[in-house]
């Protein structure tokens, strides 16, 4: 990890290429490239969508940006999450801010942020013309993964011209062992080895096509992108996604002012998603031939920022921002039994919008130390219409699981909320000795509740097990009277290093309370209130409620060279620490689906041409889990990985084997395993079974530039 640039207060952490160039070799999910950066953690999902976490805080908790857009998942498993739209090669930069960050870093968010932008565009000297780029193939052994992607660009002193497209696939992943005892999916003469880790299979393509133009101080940009993933499975979920189509178009332009720079970008994105069983799950269950879902949601985003230098010891920054969210998710009937006669909707007419406005103020002091203080307004507004269950309200056909009650009370309730939200953030970062720099903040963070928090209606168990936005098995319901999450945080980071920083040590403990924390009950659907005495060892449903919740922790990084010019060539230990305490101080419980203490430990080397690197990663077990979501705990484990690559002019080679002893391992932020058999049925399958990690994986990708 490297930081780039001049290092101002909240600045964010930055990987740098060669980093970013190893982990596509040995993944075809985005989000794995994070894995280098302190704090970070995953939630497995699909094969291309894990959900980052950021010192125990995940998913819509954090501010995440692609390009400058702030996409929202539209799917009430969150299959399509913003880094997915997003091709390991095709990511240029990624920025992660964690503890107090600044507001500018983004807003309806209470955790860390993360931005990643694709390559910048190559304009050419005056007078001549640029043009290259890189084909890469990539071949994994677990899963029989393969992908291709392709970036070419082409560029005069005005114009700039890109394309980056790449395509991957992969079969179900294996696992280091045998982790169940069952073998069926539900499918007559189809079954699964014990250590087969069920839906996981994916096929997914992403292209994006960019044109920009720069003509004295101002830079107009245009970029249109796709994706169309035909499969990917979600062991963790009761279904798979078995087509997602989103359309984005951003429109960009920035302007350099004498002493400062204006940027407004645009965007607009449509997604079609669908939902079904996949191929390792029953999909016939009476005459209904499977459980269609389809999601549809339209998106329009703007933001406007301008940084202004007042004089040498000050200097402003401003936005606003925009953006209007649309959805709509009706279950299509099946057959004609409990998923009929009509469309169950259960979401209709969804409307989220938000409008903010931000200021910081910079201020230089003396001695080299930095003021950085933020004010952000948001209001955002959540509404959604009237809906009813695949049995219709008046109708002869009552259905099953009180759909006629929940869907009257539903109609006859309150269905909009206006938030007023304000985050304040104070920075203050600059050297306390020669060798000491500090950075120390506090931070008022305010995140509305998404749509699928406050309006999936249903208690109906198999209605609500396919609303759950974290992977733990259970069935979810919404609570349109949630409020806001109020997070407060303070963090500090001390940074050790030497006069030219080749060696550096940097701890940051960090403290956050949130108010109003959306966490969940146990719900009884026959009564319809919280159940009297927790149900354990089983699948349940919960309903969303706030409470209150308090995280704690601290964050270790360092790096350190061993050796320089030697035979061995240059040698460098880097070291990742992480741990975080977190609970909802309401009931007494652990917070779900947090990361144990980990650590991961990287002996590198260059030596003519050669970049290897020996990691060793370890977790410990995880035993603070939630009561409230019979969250399972897992064992400790170590896994040791090996990478290499060689670069000549035009060809890199890259190649390596994850978890070289092939040890069987659960995923502590993985969830629960219901990636096989009758899924529909809340308690149709085993409970108690975390998701495995993937067993030993041999993985080689070649790279040509031209």
């Amino acid at each position: 990890m490297q930081v780039h640039g001049t290092v101002s207060p909240g600045a964010g952490r930055s990987r740098s290429s060669r980093a970013l160039a190893s982990g596509v070799a040995a993944s075809d999910d985005s989000a794995r490239l994070l894995l280098g950066f302190p704090g970070v953690a995953l939630n497995a999902a699909g094969g291309v969508s894990s959900l980052p976490q950021i010192d125990g805080l995940g998913d819509d908790r954090l501010a995440v940006q692609l390009d400058g857009a702030g996409l929202v998942a539209s799917c009430p498993n969150h299959m399509n999450p913003v880094l997915s739209y997003v091709a390991p090669a095709a990511v240029g930069s990624i920025t992660v801010y964690r503890g107090a960050r600044p507001v500018s870093a983004g807003g309806d968010a209470i955790g860390g942020a993360i931005v990643v932008e694709t390559a910048a565009p190559h304009f050419a000297e005056p007078g001549r013309t640029v043009g290259g780029g890189e084909l890469g193939i990539g071949l994994r052994s677990n899963g029989r993964s393969r992908s291709a992607d392709l970036a070419a660009y082409y560029g005069t002193e005005h114009v700039a011209l890109r394309y980056d497209g790449g395509d991957a696939r992969a079969d179900d992943l294996h696992a280091g062992s045998d982790f169940k005892t069952f073998s069926a999916t539900g499918r007559p003469g189809q079954s699964l080895g014990l250590d087969v880790i069920g839906s996981t299979a994916y096929r997914v393509r992403n292209q994006r096509l960019s044109i920009d133009w720069r003509r004295a101080g101002d830079t107009f940009g245009i970029a249109l992108a796709a994706q169309d993933a035909p499969l990917e499975g979600f062991p963790n979920q009761r279904m798979d996604m078995l087509d997602n189509r989103e359309r984005r178009v951003e429109l960009s332009w920035s302007h350099a002012l004498d002493a400062g720079a204006i940027e407004a970008r645009l965007y607009g994105e449509r997604v079609e998603h669908t939902m079904n069983f996949g191929a390792d799950r029953q999909f016939l269950y009476g005459d209904a031939a499977g459980m269609p879902m389809l999601t549809a949601s339209h998106t329009a985003g703007a933001d406007l920022k301008t940084s202004v230098d007042l004089d040498d010891a000050n200097a402003v920054h401003l936005g606003v921002d925009w953006q209007r969210y649309r959805l709509d998710d009706g279950w299509p009937a099946s057959g004609s039994g409990m998923m009929a006669p009509d469309t169950f909707v259960n979401i209709a007419d969804g409307r989220r919008d938000r409008l903010g406005a931000w200021g910081e103020w910079q201020h230089r002091l003396e001695r080299g130390w930095q003021l950085l203080a933020g004010t952000r307004v948001e209001q955002v507004r959540s509404a959604a219409g009237a809906v009813h269950g695949y049995a219709l309200p008046g109708g002869t056909l009552p259905g099953p699981g009180w759909q006629l009650r929940d869907a009257q009370a539903f109609n006859a309730s309150t269905r909009s909320a206006r938030d007023t939200n304000i985050d304040l953030s104070l920075i203050a970062r600059g050297p306390a000795t020669r060798h000491l720099d500090l950075e120390l903040g506090v931070a008022r963070n305010v995140r509305s509740p998404s749509l699928y928090q406050r309006y999936p209606w249903s208690t109906w168990p198999m209605a609500a097990v396919m609303n759950n936005l974290v992977g733990d098995g259970n069935g979810y319901i919404g609570n349109p009277a949630l409020a806001p999450e109020r997070a407060t945080t303070v963090s500090a980071t001390f940074e050790l290093h030497d006069d030219t920083r080749a060696w550096r040590a940097a701890l940051m403990p960090y403290y956050t309370h949130v108010a109003d924390y959306i966490d969940a009950v146990q719900w009884d659907a026959a009564s319809n209130r919280a159940v009297a005495v927790p149900v354990t060892d089983r699948f349940v449903t919960l309903k969303y409620q706030n409470q209150a919740a308090r995280l704690y922790g601290v964050d270790l990084s360092g790096r350190m060279p061993l050796a320089r010019h030697g035979a061995a060539g240059d040698l460098d230990l880097e070291a990742l620490l992480g741990w975080v305490h977190a609970t909802n101080t309401d009931t007494g419980d652990h917070l779900y689906g947090v990361m144990p203490a980990h650590a991961r430990l990287t002996l590198s080397q260059q030596l003519h041409g050669w970049h290897n690197a020996v990691e060793l990663v370890l977790v410990d077990a995880k035993t603070a889990v939630s009561q409230v979501r019979n969250e399972v705990p897992t064992p400790g484990y170590a896994l040791l990985n090996l990478r290499a690559s060689h670069s000549w002019k035009r060809v890199r080679v890259d190649f390596g084997v994850d978890n070289v002893f092939d040890r069987g391992y659960a995923l502590p932020t993985g969830g629960a395993y219901v990636g096989q058999g009758r899924t529909m049925a809340i308690n149709g399958l085993p409970w108690g079974i975390a998701m495995p990690g993937p067993g030993r994986s041999v993985y080689a990708r070649g790279t040509l530039t031209f």
